[in-house]
């Protein structure tokens, strides 16, 4: 993926994980594990997206 790409794709995690947060604050959210596993997820495109930076 290119890093246009993966910036979108954390726009989009982060988006989920405001909805996540919001469910959970209102008691909704059936998994709260989820949140963290989408925390988890931005982190590695984050490290990829360094990564690639860094390469140039």
């Amino acid at each position: 993926m290119t890093t246009e790409e993966l910036e979108a794709k954390v726009a989009e995690l982060k988006k989920d994980l405001f909805f996540l947060r919001m469910q959970h604050a209102t008691n909704q959210l059936d998994n709260p594990v989820k949140i963290s596993a989408v925390k988890k997820d931005i982190a590695r495109i984050k490290t990829i997206i360094r990564e690639k930076q860094t390469e140039i």
